[in-house]
């Protein structure tokens, strides 16, 4: 990474440049670019919504037999507790979209044509769990997360249960690499795949593990501050070696430096019903409408950071609750992932 200064230094996203990228969305929470400017994001509706760099936009559908029903104005319970909930997104090797579905509780794979199929809802002869983000490395490897196997998951928040995990999908199969996370969310390599990066929502912070060449992973620490300020949800590496992390109900953007520093970069939160969702969590009492509340103007529940466009210097924001992408551009460019440079 370089040394020179940190192009987020004295920075912050201004309102008036933020742009919105596409329209009647569901639940995006995830979204994956593509160097051609094509965007996928995840939809409620079950599969994903492709937008074309024209912006036209085609909703593809898991053909899976089940009955979706799509989704309207959806409740708060619904975006958190609903029957089919693509949430992480991946290409794999081929093209295809591996998906974490956080309402079937399963890692599913669909073609670009929508047609779906469940590589796996179990784990050691047990239920998966609450799948949440998939990742695939430079050997096309398959790494996903499990926030929790408490059920309903709500319960995770306010019991802080340490029983999400990480598992890898490869040659031998499926297994689990490491667990006891408090709410494992979203994972990234760093450049050189030496580490992988963990977010625990629950506990509030960033862990990372050295990773072997074999998928086991060692030496967890604590990355950054031990309380982050907020829940982190999503995150991204930029090619100087910030971590842009969403701060979900808090509606923020942040940056983490190599240097452990946390800078804001956009503040979109409402305090008022922040400050009474920290009172119910500090008493174990929250609820989907207590969660619901906090959300912010721009990227309603705000839920991940994707770097996109040909320089990767344009800036996504996913969502639970908004029906469009806000987009603005970045004063560095983010670090491409394992599929960028595929043709």
């Amino acid at each position: 990474m370089s040394q020179s200064p940190n192009p987020l230094l004295g920075w912050v996203v201004q309102r008036s440049d933020i742009v919105n990228v596409g329209y009647d969305l569901r639940r995006p929470e995830c979204i994956l670019a593509e160097p051609d400017g094509t965007l996928w994001t995840a939809d409620a509706r079950g599969g994903v919504m492709r937008i074309d760099p024209t912006g036209e936009q085609t909703l593809i559908a898991q053909q899976t037999g089940r009955n979706e029903d799509a989704i309207g104005a959806a409740s708060t319970s619904e975006l958190v507790l609903g029957a089919t909930l693509p949430n992480g997104l991946a290409f794999d090797r081929n093209g295809d979209i591996i998906i974490a579905n956080f309402g079937t509780d399963a890692i599913e794979l669909m073609t670009r044509g929508g047609r779906s199929r469940t590589l796996y809802d179990r784990i050691d002869g047990k239920p998966l769990g609450k799948a949440n983000f998939v990742l695939t490395d430079s050997k096309g490897r398959i790494w996903f997360t499990v926030t929790t196997r408490q059920v309903p998951w709500t319960r995770s928040i306010n019991e802080r249960t340490a029983d999400g995990y990480v598992g890898i999908i490869d040659e031998q199969g499926i297994r689990i690499v490491a667990d006891g996370f408090v709410g494992t969310n979203e994972i990234r390599f760093d450049a050189n795949e030496e580490w992988l990066y963990v977010v625990e929502t629950n506990a509030r912070r960033i862990s990372r593990l050295r990773a072997a060449p074999d998928g086991s992973l060692n030496d967890r620490e604590i990355y950054g501050p031990g309380d982050l300020g907020g829940f982190p949800d999503g995150f991204a590496f930029d090619s100087y070696g910030n971590i842009w992390i969403t701060l979900i109900l808090n509606e923020k953007l942040i940056a983490l430096t190599p240097e452990g520093d946390v800078l804001t970069l956009l503040d979109d939160g409402v305090p008022e019903a922040l400050t009474a969702y920290e009172k119910h969590y500090a008493q174990a009492t929250t609820t989907p409408e207590l969660m619901g509340a906090c959300r912010g103007t721009i990227a309603p529940m705000m839920a991940s950071v994707t770097f996109g466009g040909p320089d990767l210097k344009t800036v996504y924001l996913g969502s639970l609750a908004g029906n469009t992408l806000a987009s603005f551009r970045s004063p560095v460019a983010g670090l491409p992932l394992s599929h960028w440079h595929k043709k």
